[in-house]
This record gives structure tokens, C-alpha cells and sequence, in this order.
């Protein structure tokens, strides 16, 4: 946890200084990147691009952000991306595995050990093949990876009526999870009955019981006000949840080489900073939730992990994975 905050507290000042190098060279943009996501203007991705990226590519780019979908729905801004609909967006493994089903290996439970592991597997080789395809195929380029948090199971109701300590304790339990495969896959692994729900749609599922539960990390609970229509949080910490830079492969093209160092530099100091800022939160924020009458408590972690992973060997969805990817992985981490 130091090791990550003090390298990515350096790249923010990276950031910063470069932010203020570029302030007096500025001039009239020379084109627009259009920013799509399903995340707030409060979310600490959307800060991070928006005081960090924005200012990084001003001299050339002007930036505009949708929030809250307001651009495109959840899950759709891939697409919009690939049609020139669209500049970027903040996309997740899970969205990427509708169209390449081996980018699930990123989104399956107890798989990314940290903040700092993300970063190692992202900046590896093993990643040349998927970020090809993507460019190739899809024409999205991935230009950095976010850190979105560990993702905990949260629900509406009090542990005095429902304890989750372990995965049988979820049966039956209707926990909101996006609509993606790789996502109602790793929510049937948890023990729990994925319900596909839009994220914009969660806060008011879970004050009328359409659904029991959600699983977001500290922050987004945060954020999202969740803990107003819910009443236990269980650290289940079943995955380290992240999010991809990701930039249309056609404007890309279009940039000179200074432009398209620029981007990804910006990118990359973007990435540090809401990486930084996240682990801040998360570290801080479960005394302000507890404090709102959520109670919040650690279960049989042993019991998860063994629980998920078994569900993933020799599934349908590990079968996309190529192969020896996930040891390469794991020799990463910790």
C-alpha cells in the first residue's frame, strides 16, 4: 500500500507540474475528445480526468464529459466508440469481454491482488495481445488502467436477518450486478442471484426492494449515496476492480507524435492521481458509513476465494483465456 501511494503521489506531481508547464502555451483547440460514462461528476475516475487529463491536452483538445450515461447508456459507450460516435470512455473488463471474451480473466474474482498489481499486468507483455485486438477489432486503444476499488457485498437489509459470512449464505439473495456475462458469472459464483440492472438505476432498486443488494467498492457507496437505502456492508473484497483509459483507435491515428504523447501521458497522470485519491478513500471512508447506521464486518474471506475460483475452473468462461495468462498474472502479484 506505501509502495503504490508513493508512486503514484510522484506521477500526480509529474501531473501537475506538466499541467502548469502547459497553462502558458495554451491555445484555441484544435478538436473535441468526447468523454461517455456511466460514472457521476462527483466519481473520482471523472475527477481525475477532468482536472488531470483535460488540462494535459487543452493546448490541442478541448474535453467534454456525459455523466450519470447521460451520452450513452452503461455498457453501450464501447460501441459508440467503435462507430466514431464518441472519443473515450472508462471502460471495465467486463464490458471489453462482450466483444473479446479472454479480457473476463480481468474481472474474475480474487484474480488482481491490489492497485499495484493492476498497474504490473497492465504495463506487461502479457497484455500486447489483448490491447491489439481491441485496437484492431473494436478500434479502441487502452491507454491506462484505473483503479475503481475492492468491491464488497452490500446489502439492504439488517445482518440480524441475513449474516453473509459465506458464499451459501447468499442464496437466494437478488444482488444487482451489470448486465454483462462476465459479470452475472461472477455474481452466481459469489453464491448470490445476479440481478442485470443499470448502475443509474441501483440507489432506487435498492429503497424499493427490487433488489437486495449491490456490490461496489467503499467510495462508490459513497459517492452513490447507498448507504441511505441499505444497512451492511460484507468485505468481501471478491474483486479488485478496475477500469481502462480507453480512446478511439481512429483519432489516435489522427494525432502528431507530440499529440499522441501528450494523450498518453495524460492518461497515465490521470490514472495516478485517481488511483492515489481512491486508496485514500477507501482507507477512510468505513468509519463515515458506519456512522450512518451501516454496519460493516469482515467474513470467512478463505471461504470466498476457494468458493469463486472453483466456480471458474473449468468453466465456459476460463476456456477464452489464453493459455498460461493467469500464471503470468499471478507471478505478478505479491
Amino acid at each position: 500500500m506505501i509502495k503504490i501511494k508513493r508512486r503514484t503521489a510522484m506521477a500526480a506531481m509529474v501531473a501537475f507540474s506538466l499541467i502548469g508547464g502547459m497553462s502558458a502555451n495554451s491555445h484555441a483547440a484544435d478538436m473535441t475528445f468526447t468523454m461517455a460514462t456511466s460514472a457521476s461528476e462527483t466519481d473520482m475516475r471523472s475527477v481525475a480526468m477532468r482536472e488531470v487529463f483535460a488540462p494535459m491536452v487543452a493546448g490541442f483538445a478541448d474535453y467534454k464529459a456525459g455523466y450519470n450515461g447521460s451520452l450513452f447508456a452503461q455498457g453501450t459507450e464501447l460501441e459508440a466508440i467503435s462507430r466514431g460516435n464518441v472519443t473515450m470512455s472508462i471502460a471495465s473488463a467486463q464490458e471489453l469481454a462482450q466483444f473479446f471474451p479472454e479480457f473476463s480473466i480481468f474481472a474474475t474474482g480474487y484474480v488482481h491482488q491490489d492497485a499495484a498489481h493492476q498497474v504490473r499486468v497492465f504495463n506487461n507483455p502479457l497484455m500486447d495481445d489483448f490491447k491489439k485486438k481491441a485496437e484492431d477489432e473494436l478500434g479502441v486503444k487502452l491507454l491506462s488502467v484505473m483503479y475503481l476499488g475492492r468491491r464488497h457485498v452490500n446489502l439492504r437489509f439488517p445482518r440480524s436477518e441475513k449474516n453473509i459470512m459465506k458464499p451459501s449464505d447468499l442464496a437466494g439473495v437478488n444482488l444487482r450486478m451489470p448486465g454483462t456475462d462476465a459479470w452475472q458469472f461472477l455474481g452466481k459464483a459469489l453464491g448470490a442471484s445476479p440481478t442485470p440492472l443499470s448502475f443509474n438505476e441501483v440507489y432506487t432498486a435498492l429503497s424499493t426492494g427490487a433488489v437486495d443488494g449491490q456490490d461496489n467498492p467503499l467510495p462508490t457507496v459513497v459517492d452513490k449515496k447507498f448507504y441511505e437505502v441499505t444497512k451492511q456492508i460484507s468485505l468481501t473484497s471478491h474483486l479488485v476492480d478496475l477500469n481502462y483509459i480507453a480512446f478511439s483507435k481512429k483519432t489516435w491515428d489522427g494525432l502528431s507524435a507530440d499529440q499522441k504523447l501528450a494523450v498518453q501521458r495524460a492518461a497515465d497522470a490521470a490514472a495516478a492521481y485517481g488511483r492515489l485519491k481512491q486508496l485514500d478513500k477507501e482507507n477512510n471512508l468505513a468509519e463515515f458509513i458506519r456512522s450512518q447506521g451501516v454496519e460493516i464486518y469482515t467474513p470467512d474471506l478463505k471461504a470466498f476465494r476457494e468458493h469463486v475460483q472453483a466456480q471458474y475452473a473449468g468453466s465456459d468462461v476460463a476456456k477464452s483465456w489464453p493459455a498460461g495468462v493467469l500464471n503470468k498474472i499471478n507471478a505478478l502479484g505479491n
